[in-house]
């Protein structure tokens, strides 16, 4: 009989692909629209110079609101969402490296590790183009732009959205050719892949320590739900530096992670490598419940059949 303590995994050999998919989607979409702004709010922290523009998250978010309207915290959002292929990409590559490792170490942190590390270098290739554009349009302010590319208006009227990406676009690849939307992809690289890695072998730590901690017959789904934000939080604060070097590399051209990070430092001192955190894991953590509390019951919802009734959640 299964000890209810432990927490069972699904790997991916046990769901159904289909529904896996198509839930997938759906469930992302809707933790996008829940988090963007409060990632448009980091992203402008983190680019501003000292405090010249925002003094913290909830003051980013009131005077966003005020300038800009609601409109203002979805600028670029649009654009966004094409990173959904790469959220697939993402968890397609995650389960299938467990599967791979699974057969030379059977050990849950080792299988995390790697898995966590390998999904980001891929779902990265893929977002890192989306995310250049993305943030360019996060940096257009009522009338002005904090990054170096401006929304040229048309006759002082308003372009719409997808004229605004096209004109976003258009400037990179003149300033910049085809490398300008892959600018800052290995510092990228350097933040999301610890990151990614950092996270999933922290989730699982955390969950099983709740789990020896709390009676029996708390709901299995509480725990991760705990979980989630811990490692997000615990992954953040060790990242969070290589954040801050590679929103500044994407927005303002730098070609040098290495000058970057110096430059920062001289401007800012080691307080400027904390700049948005509080705004990361502000948005981590509601995402985090949604993605661990969505992701588990996805795969639930996504099992084949037969082991529907096999486990205790």
């Amino acid at each position: 009989m299964e000890d209810k303590r432990n927490i069972p995994i699904i790997e991916w050999e046990h769901l159904d692909k289909r529904k896996f998919y198509v839930f997938g989607i759906c469930m992302t979409m809707m933790i996008r629209v829940s988090v963007y702004p409060f990632t448009l709010i980091r992203t402008r922290l983190q680019v501003q110079k000292g405090k010249s523009l925002y003094n913290g998250t909830f003051d980013a978010f009131v005077k966003i609101l005020r300038t800009e309207g609601t409109a203002g915290l979805y600028r670029g959002f649009l654009v966004n969402t094409f990173t959904l292929i790469s959220g697939q990409c993402y968890v397609t590559t995650y389960e299938l490296t467990r599967k791979y490792v699974s057969r030379y170490n059977n050990n849950n942190a080792v299988k995390s590790l790697v898995a966590g590390g390998s999904a980001s270098l891929v779902a990265q290739s893929i977002t890192v183009p989306i995310d250049v554009i993305s943030q360019h349009l996060m940096m257009q302010r009522k009338g002005e732009s904090m990054g170096r590319f401006k929304v040229q208006n048309q006759d002082g009227k308003r372009m719409l959205v997808f004229g605004q990406t096209k004109d976003i676009i258009v400037q990179i690849f003149k300033a910049d050719g085809f490398r300008g939307f892959y600018r800052g992809y290995v510092a990228s690289l350097l933040t999301y892949i610890p990151n990614s890695a950092v996270w999933w072998p922290f989730y699982h730590f955390y969950a099983e320590q709740l789990s020896s901690l709390t009676p029996k017959d708390c709901p299995h789904l509480l725990l991760q739900a705990i979980s989630g934000p811990l490692a997000a939080a615990t992954a953040s604060t060790l990242t969070n530096p290589m954040d801050v070097v590679r929103a500044r590399v994407q927005v303002e051209g730098k070609s040098s992670i290495i000058l970057t990070f110096k430059q920062l430092m001289a401007e800012e001192g080691p307080w400027g490598l904390t700049k948005g955190l509080s705004a990361r894991i502000i948005s981590a953590t509601p995402s985090t419940i949604v993605i661990v509390v969505g992701y588990e019951t996805l795969k639930k919802l996504s099992l084949r059949p037969e082991l529907v009734d096999s486990r205790h959640w």
